[in-house]
């Protein structure tokens, strides 16, 4: 069987020497033939069997071949041992054991010169297992090896007592590992025993203060169940209490805000009355104010305008020639309809009214622009009369009030020139309504003029001091600016 390479770790396995039974031949163990035993030529005797080798010296045989094998020259060398040879020294033994042990056994050729190597190198040791001997104090192994190589008279006896005593050693190596590791035992029984003493005295201790303690736990657990009991009792007593207080509080709580609430509605009551009370008080006597400052300052003007008008020359007529003139003129003692229509819709009479002094124009403002440019819309109708009245304020110097009717302010309306007044009425309130509320809040003895062709708002008015005038008459004094 071919070997691998001195590198490799590993050899086929081989048959182990001790099994290679009748391979090889004692060439000293010759003897005469015996014709009545199995296998046996005549006139010769069959070869013994190979004996029972311990391992520890099959071991020291093939360390031994190994030992020698580089040194034998090529041809001495089995060519399956040659490349066996040029292994390492640790591991021609390793690995070529196998294949070395075969060669001994099936070649007494190359047996006797290994054993001719290792007798030289085993010296006095080698030259007496030669003899058939051993020294007592040599070692059994080393012995049985180098007899079973020479095979000396008696070799056989030989390795039989060097595996006696190797098994006796190997015995007596097992027995002291068995006493001693009974010593160990019993030394680490004592030891756990002792240990065991200890913790149990530990633990005896342990339980006994456990036990002390469980003891004072449970006094204490029995105080504190009774502490415990005592707490709740007095805890449901406190939480009934609370409760009956919380509904006392609660109803005290209750009938104190029915209270609250219905002093803070007298209060309020009250605070709005007051409120009104005092608007009231103040509008009335801001318009009393107003009215006085007004009337004053009528009354102041209207003076100085006397003292002016007054300075006149001696008139050649007398107020009764002039009522005698109108009686004659018109017997009857007044004029007709249609000479008040034209008194009232003549701008001239509006410039007079105009000129007295703080008077105060009001004009009806859709029946002023409906008459006169009804064809535009209502915006352009507002913005052109509203543009007219600015020019009148401007040249007398009047209070100028204009009057619409609608629910809300216009949208789209431009602002109104200094000294005029733009109003509208309010919801439910029609503008002959608003200009009837204007002329009562002014004081009595001021001139107010009012511009409307509405007979109901001229008669209205009239009754309350005031100066009608029809919508054309402004229309007129309007086409003239």
């Amino acid at each position: 069987m071919p070997l691998t390479d001195p590198s490799d770790d590993q050899l086929p396995p081989q048959e182990p020497v001790v099994a290679a039974q009748g391979a090889g031949e004692d060439s000293a163990a010759t003897l005469d033939g015996d014709p009545g035993r199995p296998g046996s030529a005549e006139g010769t005797v069959p070869p013994e069997p190979e004996p029972v080798l311990p391992e520890p010296v099959r071991q020291r045989i093939v360390a031994l071949t190994a030992a020698v094998l580089p040194g034998l020259p090529l041809d001495e060398v089995p060519v399956p041992l040659r490349r066996v040879a040029k292994f390492a020294p640790n591991r021609r033994a390793r690995l070529g054991a196998p294949m070395i042990a075969a060669q001994l056994t099936a070649d007494p050729l190359f047996r006797q010169r290994v054993t001719a190597r290792v007798i030289t190198d085993a010296g006095d040791l080698g030259a007496a297992v030669v003899e058939g001997t051993a020294p007592a104090a040599a070692d059994p192994v080393e012995v049985a090896a180098l007899a079973y190589l020479a095979r000396p008279r008696g070799w056989r006896e030989l390795i039989e007592a060097s595996g006696a005593a190797v098994r006796a050693e190997a015995d007596s190596a097992v027995v002291a590992e068995l006493v001693r590791e009974a010593e160990q035992r019993a030394t680490r029984a004592e030891h756990d025993r002792a240990v065991a003493r200890v913790e149990a005295e530990k633990l005896r201790d342990e339980l006994a203060r456990v036990r002390e303690e469980l003891g004072q736990l449970r006094e204490e657990a029995r105080q504190l169940t009774r502490t415990l009991r005592d707490t709740q009792a007095r805890e449901r007593r406190a939480t009934e209490l609370l409760a009956t207080e919380r509904g006392r509080t609660a109803r005290a709580t209750a009938d104190t805000e029915a209270e609250l609430r219905r002093a803070r509605a007298r209060l309020a009551e009250a605070e709005a009355a007051a409120g009104v009370a005092r608007a009231s008080a103040k509008e009335a006597r801001s318009v009393d104010d107003a009215r006085l400052w007004l009337l004053l300052e009528t009354i102041g003007q209207a003076a100085v305008g006397l003292r002016r008008e007054l300075a006149l020359d001696p008139v050649e007529r007398l107020p009764a020639d002039f009522v005698a003139d109108a009686f004659a003129d018109n017997p009857a003692g007044a004029a007709g309809p249609a000479a008040r229509a034209r008194d009232t819709d003549d701008p001239a009479r509006l410039d007079q009214l105009l000129a007295l002094p703080r008077a105060h124009l009001v004009v009806d403002g859709y029946n002023v622009t409906k008459r006169g440019f009804g064809e535009m819309s209502l915006e352009q109708q507002r913005k052109r009369l509203i543009a007219g009245l600015g020019g009148i304020a401007a040249q007398t110097g009047d209070e100028v009030t204009v009057v619409f009717d609608g629910a809300e302010r216009m949208h789209g309306l431009p602002p109104a020139p200094r000294g005029v007044r733009v109003l509208f009425s309010r919801k439910g309130e029609t503008a002959d309504e608003l200009i009837r509320r204007l002329v009562r809040a002014e004081p009595a003895g001021r001139p107010v003029v009012v511009v409307s062709s509405d007979r109901e708002v001229a008669d209205g008015v009239r009754r309350h001091g005031a100066y009608p005038l029809g919508a054309d008459s402004l229309l007129r004094r309007l086409s003239r600016s």
